[in-house]
């Protein structure tokens, strides 16, 4: 990968995006998979829990927490994907109507579209997860002497994931962007989520980008863009960060 001298880390991407209160989202999206430690001697926000997944088996949880370490590791600005519950987040979003297409209009035809059209394929999107990691598996498998994606070194993920963003990998049965594309989502959203959902532990997300969360009022501070904000935010449960 790139000499992290030279590349800025997601982090600074991350810390220069702007959150949409919605739940799950936020605008812009992390450019590349550029070089990032995950190494660091700062204190984590927190660590990860005992949480055991019920959609995901072991080999899908694997991969997912190698993956989601290397879109969002841990740095000085703030705490990784991993314990940060992104994993839980996942496990539990891929259980409701949304991921499991109940909510999609899943007739066919299928086709590829443009992309103002949107997604017109057949796959949910918590199968496109599973696809695109059994698929992604079986490409490491096939090129690294047996070895899976978790089994391989931080370098060799990382180049793996930018190959997949960029489409340079052929996966069986799903479009490598579209597998990148969809995880990189996810893992944005469980990052930033309102921790209800299983991320974002202890808003430690929302306090590195400075968000107030549900406070009732920070109008005064909406149009302020020299300083920080200075209170820390509050959950959809009332609790203060």
């Amino acid at each position: 990968m790139s000499d992290e001298t030279k590349s800025p880390s997601r982090r600074s991407l991350i810390k220069s995006l702007v959150f949409v209160p919605m739940g799950v989202g936020v605008a812009g999206a992390i450019q590349g998979v550029t070089g990032a430690s995950a190494s660091t001697t700062t204190t984590a926000e927190g660590k990860p829990d005992d949480y055991k997944p019920t959609f995901f088996n072991a080999d899908e949880w694997r991969f997912l927490g190698a993956a989601v370490d290397r879109l969002i590791p841990h740095d000085e600005h703030g705490p990784g994907a991993v314990e940060s519950g992104v994993l839980e987040f996942l496990d539990r979003h891929m259980q409701t109507p949304y991921a499991n297409g109940g909510l999609w209009y899943m007739q066919g035809p299928f086709l590829e579209a443009a992309p103002e059209f949107g997604y017109q394929g057949k796959l949910p999107l918590r199968d496109i997860l599973r696809v695109g990691i059994k698929a992604m598996d079986a490409h490491c498998t096939a090129n690294f002497s047996g070895k899976r994606f978790a089994d391989l070194g931080v370098a060799k993920q990382e180049a793996l994931l930018k190959d997949a963003e960029a489409g340079k990998i052929k996966l069986e049965n799903i479009s490598a962007k579209l597998f990148f594309s969809n995880l990189l989502n996810e893992t944005r959203n469980g990052y930033f989520a309102d921790p209800r959902h299983g991320g974002n532990k202890n808003m430690g997300a929302w306090k590195m980008i400075g968000y107030p969360g549900m406070r009732a009022d920070y109008l005064d501070w909406v149009e302020v863009r020299d300083k920080p904000y200075p209170i820390g935010p509050v959950d959809l449960a009332g609790r203060r960060g």
